[in-house]
Parts: C-alpha cells; sequence; structure tokens
C-alpha cells in the first residue's frame, strides 16, 4: 500500500526536479538548464530545458531529411524506458503513489524535453 504524503506540492515538486535533474546528470552526463516540476492532479509534468549536448545539437542540424533528429529522439526515449523501474521509483518514494504510465518526448529544435508521469491515484495533499 502506498505511503500518505502530507507534504505541499510545491515541496514535492521541487523534489522531483531534483531527481530528475540527478537522473540526467547520471544517464547524460550533465543535467539540463532549468527543470520545472508540476503535479496536476494524478499527472506529474516535469519540463527541462537545455537538455541537448554539444554533439547531439550538432547532430539535430544535420541536413538528412530528419533521420538524425529521430534517431536522437529514439535514444532518450531508450534511455528512459530502460530506467522506468528506477524512475517509477523514485516517484513513488516523493509522492507515496505508483506511477502507471510514462511519456517523454524532446525537441530538437529548441532542447526542451518533457516527461509526464501519470499516477495511480492523486497524492494526499495535492
Amino acid at each position: 500500500m502506498a505511503q500518505v504524503r502530507t507534504k505541499p506540492v510545491s515541496d514535492l515538486e521541487v523534489e522531483i526536479s531534483q531527481a530528475i535533474i540527478r537522473f540526467e546528470k547520471e544517464s547524460m552526463g550533465r543535467g539540463p538548464f532549468e527543470t520545472r516540476t508540476y503535479l496536476l492532479d494524478d499527472m506529474i509534468l516535469v519540463r527541462l530545458k537545455g537538455v541537448l549536448l554539444p554533439a547531439e545539437i550538432k547532430l539535430a542540424e544535420a541536413e538528412d531529411n530528419g533521420r538524425a533528429r529521430l534517431l536522437l529522439k529514439e535514444v532518450r526515449r531508450t534511455i528512459l524506458e530502460r530506467s522506468r523501474p528506477l524512475l517509477e521509483s523514485v516517484i513513488l518514494d516523493i509522492v507515496g503513489v505508483p506511477v502507471q504510465s510514462v511519456h517523454t518526448d524532446i525537441s530538437t529544435r529548441t532542447g526542451e524535453r518533457v516527461i509526464i508521469f501519470t499516477l495511480k491515484g492523486k497524492p494526499a495533499g495535492s
């Protein structure tokens, strides 16, 4: 059974942002320039700015009919999927509610990434 959390939503959002920054640093070698998290009912929206590495920026700028951009998106999505059990555990520890699903996308033009966690219920206090 999930734990009941009594922290204010803003504290949970900060904790989630910090956890995602740690994940980005560990999996990609550096973190985003800016991270914002929004707890909305039974969803968590994480917006990361400046996540592309210099090599990824060069790859995204390549003129090859979008193949490089699709490859970049697929690599980032695969890294997140392989780390999904860890991320789900971290989110459960913070909000006390299990993750139902995870969705992500990255803009190869702006270097912005979004990660959406849907939860199996609404965290207490939100």
